[in-house]
């Protein structure tokens, strides 16, 4: 009987981070739309905030449940913002990011710096973004702003990685996250 309150006290802690960390990125994109970068960077520049409960989010849990909150978070996101092109262009962006940070975690967890990794799920976002956008418009003269886009996605997945940096050690420490750092 013990055995089973663990398992659905894990079970109930773990849906209670997934929770956590969706609705904290659906905070993280509000802040992010009040940010005027757009004016500075090329369009459909983004700091990505939200991604920092992303990485933070594979960090601590299985690929499936990161999954879950990415999926919640732009469906959220989506309602809020939103209009159909501006949901395909953040699902395709998250969803190329949280891939590529997977595989990346998944195959060079000690190999890799935090860094690395949310530069490279950045630049996938970005796209993923742009994929999503020559799909809408049928036009394939929109991957001329992947170059300018990428250069932005190195500057915020560095942004990203130094805040996840921070934010992992951070969260350890609690109680709710114990036990559920992942291991390579």
């Amino acid at each position: 009987m013990a055995s089973l309150n663990e398992a659905s006290n894990r079970a109930l802690r773990k849906t209670v981070i997934i929770a956590i960390f969706a609705a904290v990125s659906v905070v993280l994109s509000i802040v992010e739309s009040i940010i005027p970068i757009a004016a500075a960077g090329p369009p459909g520049a983004k700091l990505g905030l939200a991604n920092i409960m992303v990485l933070t989010c594979l960090y601590f849990l299985p690929a499936r449940d990161t999954l879950v909150m990415v999926l919640l978070k732009t469906l959220l996101t989506a309602f809020i913002f939103g209009t159909f092109s501006s949901f395909l262009f953040s699902i395709m962006g998250a969803l190329f990011s949280f891939v590529a940070m997977w595989f990346l975690l998944l195959v060079g967890r000690d190999k890799l710096s935090m860094l690395s990794i949310s530069v490279i799920g950045g630049i996938m976002h970005n796209l993923g973004q742009v994929c999503a956008a020559a799909f809408y418009f049928s036009a394939s003269q929109i991957f001329y702003y992947f170059p300018p886009l990428m250069l932005t996605g190195v500057a915020t997945g560095i942004a990203v990685g130094i805040a996840v940096r921070y934010l992992i050690p951070a969260l350890t420490k609690l109680s709710l996250f114990e036990g559920f750092l992942q291991r390579s």
